[in-house]
């Protein structure tokens, strides 16, 4: 005999990230460990509520209090031990120096797994019995790289509590006054404190700067010595103060390279531009450096576009919000708002919290946050008291989000989340996540890149003894090795996929869809197929009753006051249905019923007049024993079924009182949507549903899908993902992100629809549309599709310039020319992947 508990996740493991952390795996391992335990596993439950650990365990060898302890003791132990942290940091301008800060950070004794962008975000896991958070911030120190004064007067993004925070709910991270955000962005853009090199003289553009005066120094030492108005020494010396202005940051750059043991291309450049001086070539040398310098300047100028995109996500909330205290209004700061406040907005100003409206109606402009083109029109609840105790359930005519704009009403907001937890608040830290998650594409380039390196370094070494071979003199020799070194190196190539993937993701947040990184970003772009969750997302999870069909001896009224009596007490959606439609065709009261248990995917179970009654699926009565289902009541309900309904049979007591038939609408815009969906290429769409099979056929045909399978629970979906990643090799499976959540995570990319709000959707998909609108889709679709093109042209582009000058510098292209092609290559790519940025969205006929 097994029985189950499920314990809430966050009481476990506070503050993690999310329920794919892999402190999580620690969790399940040690539990699935302990004698007794037969398996633990993590699983979604209602919308907006945390995941939870579901513990299989042996009541013969351990009790419930038992489990309870243990996993709480296993939380604690990991929670204290285990940190997280995604840092925002200022001293990252360029990719080279993203890769040698991670390769830095993962070398220290503690770090598990550690990534830092171009865009300044770094991410680090490590084990705090060896290390701690003032450690890895003395390491990026020593590299010129520092935490934003802004993060640092806070608690970090998403660093896992200490010890004391285990026994408590997670703190929100990340939380700081406006007022000290913009101290801190002022004090950087003087350059006070910014603890990096770049900050040091002008600022962020202090490289920009070193190679303008490079290029000023090497334009003006080379023509005194063309006009001959000076001696040669003065030119010398000129083209000498280019290569320090422009070799400065790649002095550094191969130095900590070095320090690591690793050839980069900063390397390959400084070894190119000293031969060159060797050989007295010191105006090539000079050029040389002004151009990677340069090239580097506007890589990060162009790579600080993509970046703003993201960072202006975090600047769509207003800093204050006027609050009403009693009869009487103050302004406060929004990190002051507690929930429960009510907050007054006028006209045209953006909402301060998120909440749902007690007061007034407005239409409001959701785009900043869902990406919903049209304003949605915004009415007070019917009863706040009551939303207010089951805020996750208000509807979407009523809830309000942070970021967005109100219309031509004023508005009386009820406050339910703090600043640091708003909708807009997790999608930013998301956002800032999802920068620091690899795509296939880079993982490669990145293998390749250390392997090239060394090859290059042992070509060059070869050509010096070319003289042996043909007869030129030594200088010919090494000045052409030289000119292979700047052809071979691989600068575009290592920009290439970062620059796409960063633009990519912010363009996809403006848009209102949320996707965690490169690889999701990529995958989605690849695939052919994709499966789709009907109730809610094929469909308007509405269900309404149709028909009503009751047997030869009960009354449709005996057979609506049983059913409905029943139903009240459950929350399932066709519960719902079942009682708001059945209650308006009731002539009188409903029973009083009692004892409801679910039996899931099949019916539920009460008590009405002191009788047994079962309300579900034929299977039910197969289950539950008791009379056999008549044949009159089997015939109504395949009848229903073949017209695309859902069947609710009631049987109380021995007696059957009939079938309900219940429907559930169809989106407007699902024909329109995979009919889009094929147009870009998705060969196959399939929808999974619970319900039976012909009801699923007639919702699918209905929407414009061949292919639908029915009777599926939700372990069954799991393996129907599964048996479609075998038949097509990558599926995408679209759904709601909480009911679905195991099918979501089994499929290549999982898609959670309405994400606007819900804690769980936004952390167990891959790829969040945050309004409730399936017409996001082909948006997200299109997107990653044009993202992949263009990563693949980069990486096209950067290998085949790579591939056209090793042979032309061999045959005696100069380093001149060959520093132009390639440091054109660099910026090539990048100004490529910002054409992301203006990405636009078909127009979408519904």
């Amino acid at each position: 005999m097994t029985e189950h508990i499920r314990l809430y996740l966050p009481l476990l493991l506070p503050t993690i990230p999310d329920e794919a952390d892999r402190c999580v795996a620690r969790l399940l391992d040690e539990l699935t460990q302990r004698d007794g335990v037969g398996e633990a596993h993590v699983i979604a439950t209602a919308e907006d509520e945390p995941a939870k650990l579901c513990v299989h365990f042996n009541p013969e060898k351990l009790g419930l209090a038992q489990v309870r302890k243990a996993a709480r003791a296993s939380g604690a132990t990991l929670t204290a031990r285990f940190g997280h942290l995604v840092w925002q940091v200022d001293g990252i301008e360029q990719e080279r120096r993203a890769r040698t800060v991670s390769e830095t950070l993962y070398r220290l004794e503690g770090v598990f797994e550690a990534q830092a962008t171009a865009s300044g975000a770094v991410r680090v896991e490590f084990d705090r019995s060896a290390i701690d958070e003032a450690r890895i911030g003395s390491a990026l120190a020593s590299l010129g790289v520092r935490r934003r004064q802004s993060e640092t007067a806070a608690t970090s993004l998403s660093s896992h509590a200490d010890a004391s925070a285990a026994a408590a709910p997670p703190v929100p991270g990340g939380k700081y006054t406006h007022e000290q955000n913009r101290d801190a962005e002022r004090s950087h853009e003087h350059g006070e404190g910014s603890g990096h090199a770049h900050g040091s003289i002008f600022g962020s553009n202090t490289e920009l700067y070193f190679a303008l005066i490079s290029g000023a120094a090497l334009a003006t030492g080379f023509a005194l010595s063309w006009t001959g108005a000076a001696p040669e020494f003065v030119s010398t010396g000129l083209y000498l103060a280019a290569y320090f202005f422009g070799g400065f940051f790649t002095v550094r750059e191969a130095f900590d390279s070095l320090k690591l043991r690793r050839f980069e291309i900063d390397t390959l450049m400084l070894v190119a531009a000293a031969g060159a001086a060797a050989l007295g070539e010191f105006a090539e040398g000079a050029l040389l450096l002004f151009l990677f310098s340069l090239g580097h300047a506007l890589e990060h100028y162009a790579m600080g576009r993509a970046k703003k995109a993201i960072e202006a996500l975090a600047e769509l909330a207003p800093q204050t919000a006027v609050v009403r205290r009693g009869s009487a209004t103050e302004e406060v700061l929004v990190e002051a708002l507690a929930i429960g406040d009510v907050v007054v907005v006028k006209p045209n100003e953006r909402l301060p919290a998120d909440g749902f409206v007690i007061e007034g109606t407005s239409s409001v402009n959701q785009a900043p946050v869902t990406g919903e083109s049209v304003p949605v029109d915004k009415q007070p609840v019917p009863d706040a008291a009551a939303a207010a105790a089951a805020a996750d359930s208000v509807a979407a005519t009523s809830r309000i989000f942070a970021g967005t704009i109100n219309g031509s009403g004023a508005l009386a907001i009820h406050v339910t989340r703090l600043s640091s937890d708003t909708t807009l608040a997790k999608v930013v830290k998301l956002v800032s996540e999802a920068e620091t998650q690899k795509s296939p594409t880079q993982r490669f380039t990145d293998r390749f890149e250390r392997i090239f390196v060394p090859l290059v370094l042992g070509l060059v070494v070869i050509l010096l003894f070319a003289g042996a071979v043909i007869d030129e003199p030594f200088s010919a020799t090494f000045y052409r090795a030289m000119a292979v070194l700047v052809a071979a190196s691989p600068c575009a190539l290592a920009i290439a996929t970062p620059s796409a993937v960063l633009s990519g993701v912010a363009r996809a947040a403006r848009g209102g869809v949320l996707v965690k990184g490169g690889g999701p970003l990529e995958n989605l772009g690849g695939l052919n197929a994709i499966a789709f969750d009907k109730t809610g997302t094929l469909t308007e999870g509405r269900p309404r009753v149709t028909d009503v069909v009751e047997v030869a001896d009960a009354t449709e009224q005996d057979l609506l006051r049983t059913a409905v009596a029943v139903e009240v007490l459950s929350d399932h959606p066709l519960a719902a249905a079942i009682v708001r439609d059945g209650t308006e065709r009731l002539e009188g009261p409903a029973a009083k019923a009692t004892d409801l248990k679910s039996i899931t995917g099949r019916g539920v179970e009460a008590v009405v007049d002191g009788e047994v009654v079962h309300i579900g699926r034929d299977e039910l009565f197969s289950e539950a024993g008791g009379t056999p289902l008549p044949q009159e009541v089997k015939a109504s309900a395949d009848e229903l079924r073949a017209q695309g309904r859902t069947i609710m049979i009631t049987r109380q007591g021995a007696r059957y009182l009939g079938v309900i038939g219940l429907m559930d609408t169809p989106r407007e815009s699902a024909p329109a949507t995979t009919a889009r969906l094929r147009e870009l290429g998705i060969t196959r769409m399939i929808m999974l549903s619970g319900d039976a099979t012909p009801v699923a056929k007639a919702v699918a045909a209905s929407v414009g899908i061949e292919d639908a399978w029915g009777d599926l629970m939700p372990e069954d979906k799991v393996e129907a993902i599964k048996k479609l990643r075998t038949e097509e090799g990558k599926v995408a499976m679209v759904g709601d992100g909480v009911n679905d959540a195991p099918a979501l995570a089994t499929a290549t990319v999982g898609i959670a629809m309405g994400a606007a709000g819900s804690d769980v959707a936004l952390e167990t998909a891959d790829v969040a549309l945050m309004a409730d609108d399936l017409a996001k889709l082909p948006f997200a679709v299109d997107l990653s599709r044009r993202t992949r093109r263009i990563i693949r042209q980069n990486v096209f582009v950067s290998m085949g310039v790579v591939a056209l000058l090793l042979p032309a510098t061999i045959l005696g292209l100069g380093i001149g020319p060959a520093v132009i092609a390639h440091e054109g290559s660099t910026l090539l790519v990048v100004f490529n992947a910002l054409r992301l940025l203006a990405f636009r969205e078909v127009p979408f006929t519904r």
